[in-house]
């Protein structure tokens, strides 16, 4: 193996067959030792959540895989906390697209003058840069397609899967008594077709999920998901 990308919570290395892998750490995104799957900076380090983010990754991909929705998992071992996936092409240097079910986090940060906390929204999708430099910022279907990123065809389609996957998983913690009130997810071209396919990660780190109006963190949402 050959490391290839150092990353916030997971490693990149570069396998022999052309495919790669994934190593999950238990470092989570956030800020002065809250966790924010929005943020762009290491908040915390929590024991166990490269595992926990793994088997929940694992459970989700699978299913979506099932469904024949296009994805880079290949499979996975807990025991080590890696995850073999496809090769891809990312747009740019890399997009992150949120779907947003209810005003919180940035989004609420951004638009408090309209919106009030919590603030039911219709499944908005947003897209940002990954660019920790400028604080990833957000960016439309008109300068994504003019400054060659994606084009309006290929945003579309990155919508409606957006959508699909977020209704999808939104469902499935619905039925465990859980609310999804955003998800992030990361997206690139995949095979001789160049596909888009979703890629990174699908666990707690992603994603704001509430019980009772109360944030359920990663590692107890992957209990509440697996182990109910």
């Amino acid at each position: 193996m050959k490391l290839v990308y150092t990353g916030k919570t997971k490693d990149v290395y570069a396998l022999d067959d052309g495919n790669y892998l994934l190593k999950f750490k238990d470092d989570v995104t956030g800020e002065n030792g809250v966790f924010d799957p929005g943020a762009n900076t290491v908040g915390l380090t929590i024991e166990g959540a490269g595992k926990a983010g793994l088997r929940l990754t694992k459970y989700f991909f699978e299913k979506l895989n099932e469904l024949g929705i296009p994805t880079h998992y290949i499979d996975a071992d807990l025991e080590n906390a890696t995850m073999t996936v496809k090769r891809a092409t990312l747009f740019g240097e890399g997009l992150e697209v949120i779907c947003r079910y209810r005003a919180v986090g940035s989004f609420l940060r951004r638009y408090g003058k309209y919106v009030k906390e919590g603030q039911p929204l219709d499944a908005f999708v947003e897209v940002t840069l990954k660019d920790d430099e400028r604080n990833d910022p957000p960016i439309s279907e008109d300068a994504l397609d003019m400054l060659g990123i994606i084009s309006k065809d290929e945003y579309k389609e990155l919508k409606s899967l957006t959508q699909k996957i977020a209704a999808i998983i939104k469902e499935e913690l619905a039925q465990k008594g859980l609310e999804l009130y955003d998800i992030k997810f990361e997206f690139a071209r995949i095979g001789e077709d160049k596909h888009i396919a979703l890629i990174d990660e699908n666990s707690g780190g992603n994603m704001r999920v509430y019980q009772n109006s109360k944030r359920v963190d990663p590692l107890e949402l992957e209990r509440l998901i697996l182990n109910p």
